[in-house]
């Protein structure tokens, strides 16, 4: 469990290093490597990513797959483990459920707030 560990790590720091040096992300893009889940065999990792603003997401996921190929290509370089795991970019979901999440508390924080108001002004 330790080397699983230890191989999702620098994976994510490694990909993270060429995503920002080596491939041309369109301008105004952010691209957040959230994880790295490296199978059980370590032959198959998957990258979770997610992108602001949400709305490019598939164009920048487009660009991200044209180049997974020289992208696996440096991280073989990089790495000095045999085999590097294959590389398989996924959508990051738990971000925005968790910002959606986020957003509910503070709607009922809010309404919350509003209600005391009310009461305190009655008393």
């Amino acid at each position: 469990m330790f080397r699983k560990e230890k191989v999702d790590s620098l994976i994510k720091r490694e990909l993270n290093n060429i995503i920002l040096k080596e491939i041309d992300i369109f301008p105004g893009i952010l691209v957040t490597i959230t994880r790295v889940q490296v199978s059980a065999s370590l032959f198959e990792a998957g990258v979770y990513i997610s992108v602001v603003p949400e709305e490019r997401f598939n164009e920048t996921f487009s660009l991200l797959y044209r180049h997974v190929y020289d992208i696996q290509q440096l991280l073989n370089k990089r790495l000095r483990m045999r085999p590097v795991p294959k590389i398989i970019f996924k959508k990051e979901t738990k971000t925005m459920e968790a910002a959606r999440i986020e957003q509910l508390l503070h709607e009922i924080d809010k309404k919350d707030g509003e209600k005391g108001v009310e009461k305190d002004g009655e008393i």
